[in-house]
């Protein structure tokens, strides 16, 4: 063996080892997801199944599924998930980091988590906050859209302390993270806007042209004091678009049409900035509505008036009433689609129906748009 081979082979063990202690490793790679109820997450495991009906869902569900049919649990993927309540909750990606309750419960983390270990194969950290019910005009309101003598909101301050408290020490989250390999804010996703958009009193012309400009300009704020109270001016931003009810028909609009459409281009107004171009990206959700599940969420609306209106009838027993609310529901759903009903939703229709194929798809969704 030459000088040269033997020379280039003991550079190579000890470039090997230098790696192997994590000397060359890649920075670790850090997501945060924030918002409110629906970055939670209201799709129950069990709802899983219904998936596995539509061919273009099933392949994910076998992502989410291991050989043992559980949920699966992931290799790479470490997630800190600052709860609705308070809690942390941290450790491997799997089901169960939705919002917490009596079933354990899937968010867009989930598939996020299991999109991004896929396509990228190298150890990634999920931090998430968020909580129920809270907007961003007030709650998540950013340092410098407070104006007018308004503070910076509670919750945004709260998601910003978590983070860093997490990114102060890794290992308790992920431990075999090396300190000296460093880690990377690589992307941060934003899926809010429930409580903006119905709020009357701060959106008065909601609707109208330009009814939803300050929740633009409120989130242009938001996204750039993200980037600077983390320190990670470069990193890319996905909004989550709301888009509960599914693509809108303009042809044929209802009476709230006009609100969910403006709302919906004030979410996404703010890629079209010149400083935003290319690392600011919005997911239309309403795309991964299913339609199939919401006509009948709206059929059952017919039957909670019908039971409301029996109910304030005097004249009828419990029993007649119960008899005449199975003959009604009989009369409007055949036993396949309440066996539908009952498999694919877990939820309201403002919560995605708390749907896993809903949810799983916009996770995926927000992956692909991270990495693209």
């Amino acid at each position: 063996m030459s000088y040269q081979s033997i020379r280039c082979f003991w550079i190579g063990v000890a470039f090997a080892h230098l790696a192997s202690l994590g000397t060359l490793a890649q920075p670790l790679k850090v997501y945060i997801l924030a918002g409110q109820s629906n970055m939670e997450g209201h799709a129950a495991v069990r709802t899983f199944d219904h998936m596995g009906l539509d061919p273009v869902t099933a392949p994910l569900l076998k992502q989410m599924r291991g050989a043992n049919g559980e949920p699966s649990i992931c290799d790479k993927v470490w997630i800190s998930y600052l709860t609705g309540n308070g809690i942390v909750k941290q450790g491997r990606l799997t089901a169960g980091y939705g919002a917490q309750g009596r079933e354990p419960k899937i968010g867009p983390e989930f598939t996020f988590g299991l999109t991004l270990e896929s396509r990228l194969n190298e150890p990634l950290l999920i931090i998430k906050t968020a909580w129920g019910g809270k907007s961003l005009h007030k709650d998540f309101r950013s340092p410098s859209g407070a104006v007018d003598g308004k503070p910076a909101g509670a919750y945004y301050l709260e998601m910003v302390e978590h983070v860093q408290s997490v990114l102060l020490d890794i290992r308790q989250v992920y431990p075999d993270y090396d300190p000296e390999q460093g880690y990377e804010l690589a992307g941060f996703v934003w899926f809010q806007g429930w409580n903006d958009m119905v709020d009357r009193q701060v959106y008065p012309n909601r609707g109208k042209p330009g009814g939803y400009a300050d929740y633009s300009e409120l989130l242009t704020h938001f996204i750039r004091d993200v980037r600077t109270d983390l320190k990670a001016p470069k990193m890319r931003f996905v909004i989550g678009v709301m888009g509960t009810g599914g693509v809108l028909d303009l042809e044929k609009p209802t009476r709230y049409t006009p609100i969910h459409q403006s709302f919906r281009e004030a979410m996404a107004a703010p890629v079209e900035l010149a400083e935003f171009k290319g690392n600011v990206r919005a997911v239309l959700t309403e795309q991964y509505w299913d339609s199939e599940l919401g006509e009948l969420v709206e059929r059952w609306e017919q039957v909670k008036a019908k039971s409301r209106q029996l109910s304030k009838n005097g004249d009828l027993s419990k029993d007649q009433q119960q008899a005449a609310m199975e003959a009604y529901i009989k009369k409007l759903f055949t036993p396949e689609e309440l066996e539908l009903k009952e498999l694919g939703i877990s939820n309201a229709a403002y919560h995605y129906l708390g749907s896993a194929k809903i949810m799983a798809c916009i996770g995926e969704a927000f992956a692909q748009a991270m990495v693209d």
